[in-house]
């Protein structure tokens, strides 16, 4: 399986070239486009995983993903398939090597079948404070892994402790913990640079961030939209 990552970083979109019997696990809606010998298969849980696929569809719903998965085959070499996210934004592609990677929720896009995906809770306070949902994405195994973002991403590879402001996390490795805290000495100096609460990351390990942080972006234009006529 070989990629191309085109239109960077505000409209972008990754073409997937595939050649006979290689498969591909996607977000539904992501396919933009496709050639014709492809087939696909919609399920709720991991190709030709048994048992369960119900109950993993559910935590991923909680994580903000879908209940299912589309399942890419092709039937033939020389085949591709072009995916883009909801979002305008970035895509980034990340290597699993027998390792895991948390993905905020609505990040995942696409991802080899040998990789489980599922939903991990981070716990009801650290999701208040930091303005993520109380489910990520778990994704597991060995393989390419493809996300997207809100604006571009970046990797920022952590040796120690590297602060990361709330909202603008997309993944990180799970060799990596993280807490929520205050971004100066004082919670009012916090809130009155505009900063309020920010995420350390402490141990080794990567952190993608985004670039711009979406709910920001909904707060700021939110007032010159025109109500929606009943």
């Amino acid at each position: 399986m070989q990629y191309e990552i085109l239109a960077k970083p505000a409209a972008t979109v990754v073409k997937i070239h595939m050649n006979a019997g290689e498969h591909l696990t996607c977000e539904v809606g992501a396919m933009v486009a496709m050639s014709t010998r492809m087939t696909v298969e919609t399920t709720t849980q991991k190709k030709g995983s048994s048992g369960g696929g119900i109950m993993k569809g559910l935590k991923r719903l909680f994580a903000g993903e879908s209940l299912f998965m589309n399942h890419f085959t092709a039937r033939e070499d020389g085949q591709y398939i072009i995916l883009g996210p909801t979002m305008m934004g970035d895509i980034i592609h990340h290597r699993l090597d027998n390792a895991t990677l948390i993905v905020q929720g609505g990040s995942w896009l696409a991802s080899d079948p040998n990789i489980t995906i599922d939903a991990s809770f981070q716990g009801l306070g650290k999701a208040f404070f930091s303005g993520e949902g109380a489910f990520w994405v778990k994704c597991s195994g060995s393989g390419d892994l493809f996300m997207n973002s809100f604006g571009a991403i970046y990797p920022v590879e952590v040796d120690g402790e590297y602060i990361v402001d709330t909202g603008h996390i997309v993944a990180f490795e799970d060799t990596l913990n993280f807490s929520v805290q205050k971004a100066t000495d004082s919670w009012i100096s916090s809130f009155l640079s505009g900063e309020g609460l920010v995420c350390r990351f402490q141990g080794k390990g990567i952190v993608y961030c985004q670039s711009h942080n979406p709910s920001s972006f909904g707060y700021a234009i939110g007032p010159s939209l025109t109500p929606r006529q009943a």
